[in-house]
């Protein structure tokens, strides 16, 4: 799956779930559909806080077209933090960071092993 960016109005849905959570975290899984980001799942069971927000596993959908996830960060900081690192392999090759205040220049994207990498936002 060759991933070559994200579609402007899911960038503009993960910005409104950041802001709606606040001041909670909010985590999801995206999807692709040919080459691009362009659906968000919530899963049933997630839990989330603060500090933190986590999906039940069971939960996940059964698709071939797993891109990754995207979570927020209240705190504004858009690195991921050592649990990031230890969730993003298990749940795609693409996550994206939301951080306070969550406007469409407020993300950045990182591999499965946390390194940040670019993704194109697409009309």
């Amino acid at each position: 799956m060759n991933i070559r960016g994200i579609r402007k109005k899911t960038l503009r849905l993960l910005c409104q779930l950041g802001r709606d959570a606040h001041p909670n975290e909010f985590v999801a899984l995206l999807t692709e559909r040919d080459g691009l980001i362009d659906e968000v799942n919530l899963l049933p069971g997630t839990v989330a806080g603060e500090d933190s927000a986590s999906i039940l596993s069971d939960m996940m959908p059964l698709s071939t077209h797993l891109a990754g996830s995207c979570h927020s960060h209240p705190n504004g900081v858009l690195q991921p933090s050592d649990a990031d690192i230890h969730f993003f392999p298990r749940n795609g090759r693409y996550h994206i960071i939301i951080g306070y205040p969550y406007t469409e220049q407020d993300w950045r994207c990182f591999t499965s092993d946390g390194r940040q990498c670019r993704m194109e936002v697409v009309s």
